[in-house]
């Protein structure tokens, strides 16, 4: 990723797995001259059962709730894949919980990693596919809850540790919900500190709708690539925050500090 960033002629990259900071270590390590790494983690939250993502970046890892938290989550994840593999199983799906791992590779296992399993054993064609009600969608035959935090609550958590937040792609419609804009403004009101506007998912009368809103509450409007290496397309650097939303970021933060060779 970082390689593939640096190729892209990127001033900085934020890393943010999915409820782990598990990858920064070894970013920093592979990090070339003139590429900024700015460390940080996409957080899973959830309200009135619809799942909200949240950016978060510069914050203390070792921050005891926010850490205890982020444990509760991967381990929640962990449950939530068995279980939908053994939902798989009992639909005749020949999935196996040693594909799942595999293709995780150590990391936080989630749906896609599940979804890429489904195509190798020919139960579905695409990713798109397995993401239906008839397979691992919500409320999906063979879907499966896990425990997430209340965005506010995370905003919080995110804040206490020295961090700044940002709301991530929410009028991303592939994702099975949009987040409301009462939301967002409830979010701004418990302290939020961004919304990601240039995101691939948004069209361009979303990201006008975004960016009005962002104006309104004076929020930083940021950009991401959302890139999941190949399930994703490799797209790193197709969308980016501009420096002075990114200064506004940085100046709010004192958690940890940005990294660089």
């Amino acid at each position: 990723m970082v390689t593939r960033a640096a190729a892209a002629g990127l001033d900085a990259l934020a890393l943010t797995d999915h409820d782990t900071v598990a990858g920064i270590g070894e970013a920093a390590a592979a990090l070339p001259a003139g590429l900024t790494l700015i460390p940080g983690m996409e957080l899973s939250c959830r309200r009135d059962g619809h799942s909200v993502h949240l950016l978060a970046y510069l914050f203390d890892p070792a921050h005891p709730e926010l850490a205890a938290q982020c444990l509760a989550i991967r381990q929640s994840r962990t449950e939530r894949a068995r279980a939908m593999v053994a939902k798989l199983a009992d639909l005749g799906a020949p999935v196996t919980w040693e594909q799942v791992t595999a293709i995780a590779a150590g990391g936080v296992i989630g749906r896609p990693h599940i979804a890429r399993a489904m195509i190798e054993s020919g139960v579905v064609g695409s990713v798109a596919e397995a993401f239906t009600p008839e397979w691992i969608a919500p409320g999906g035959r063979a879907h499966a809850p896990r425990y997430a935090l209340d965005p506010a609550e995370a905003i919080g958590l995110v804040h206490a540790a020295g961090g700044v937040a940002v709301l991530a792609h929410p009028l991303a419609v592939t994702r099975g919900w949009t987040v409301p804009e009462r939301l967002i403004t409830e979010l701004a009101l418990a302290g939020l500190d961004g919304v990601e506007v240039d995101h691939p998912d948004h069209d361009a009368a979303e990201r006008d709708q975004l960016r009005a809103v962002a104006g309104r509450l004076d929020l930083a409007a940021t950009g991401g690539s959302d890139d999941h290496g190949e399930l994703t397309g490799d797209r790193v650097g197709c969308e980016r925050t501009g420096p002075d939303d990114l200064d506004r970021l940085l100046a709010g933060a004192c958690g940890a500090p940005v990294i660089a060779r």
